[in-house]
């Protein structure tokens, strides 16, 4: 285990992990804390930080909950300065937060479109760019990895505005590869379809008819093996790999799983 946290080159490292509070986010922090670092989860909600943090200080991590909204960015720079404080210069920036609504396009509101891009994509440019000037500042080599979704990399019928913004991130991600290299490496991942508390496995995913049958691997991914790919991307093992968005998912995308939309609910024909 010796030999393989050497090789990973994060031990004695401080993570800062975005919606650590749950899912996604709690299994990217209990890899980066396997890899020795110290952990800073970050949530909105004060209950599922704590909870989280408490059950990796029982592993024997070193761990810290902060609430902050990542959509706020005067918050995002108190919440990664309080991480600093208690664990030293930030080297890993991992942000797992975001949401999404089914709705189609022709409905899809202002504020609809508003909440979504805040969500998704502009919660990754503060809390990058919080690291990145702190990383900058120290001449500290840092990494930073974010979580886009298989709705960024192909089409995203009935959530537009959710692949607009993931669409969005790919090239934010390109950006500040290019910007911040070669001190900082960006990546992201494409998680798939994920087994988490908002979405469970239903009894029904294990029918010869399910949907999920067509994925390559012919099942759902759990949030794991999104904690995996996370670690890969903060540490050592991807050390010549930046700008890059790798999607987690199963062969999702190889395969082009998602369905046209049905005849009804396609849009009505227009007035002239």
């Amino acid at each position: 285990m010796n030999a393989t946290t050497d090789m990973l080159g994060l031990k004695g490292k401080t993570a800062i992990i975005w919606g650590g509070g749950q899912g996604m986010g709690e299994s990217s922090a209990l890899y980066l804390g396997r890899a020795g670092c110290r952990l800073a989860v970050v949530d909105m909600h004060p209950a599922r930080a704590e909870e989280v943090a408490a059950r990796l200080i029982a592993q024997g991590f070193e761990a810290k909950s902060i609430v902050a909204d990542i959509t706020n960015e005067s918050e995002v720079e108190r919440a990664t300065d309080e991480a600093e404080a208690a664990f030293g210069p930030i080297d890993v920036m991992v942000t797992i937060v975001g949401a999404s609504h089914w709705k189609p396009l022709l409905d899809v509101t202002e504020e609809d479109w508003t909440r979504e891009l805040d969500l998704n994509l502009k919660s990754v440019l503060y809390s990058a760019r919080a690291a990145a000037r702190r990383m900058l500042a120290a001449g500290r080599r840092g990494t930073i990895v974010a979580v886009n979704s298989v709705s960024g990399v192909t089409s995203a019928p009935f959530h537009a505005p959710y692949g607009a913004a993931k669409g969005g991130l790919i090239n934010l991600v390109r950006s500040m590869a290019v910007e911040w290299g070669p001190d900082i490496r960006v990546n992201a991942i494409a998680p798939g379809s994920i087994i988490t508390q908002r979405l469970p496995k239903k009894a029904s995913e294990d029918d010869a008819d399910s949907p999920f049958r067509r994925i390559p691997l012919q099942r759902r991914g759990t949030t794991d093996e999104i904690g995996k790919g996370v670690l890969f991307l903060a540490s050592e093992l991807s050390s010549y790999v930046t700008g890059q968005t790798v999607p987690v998912d199963g062969g999702w995308t190889a395969a082009w799983l998602f369905e046209a939309p049905s005849e009804a609910s396609r849009p009505r024909k227009l007035a002239d």
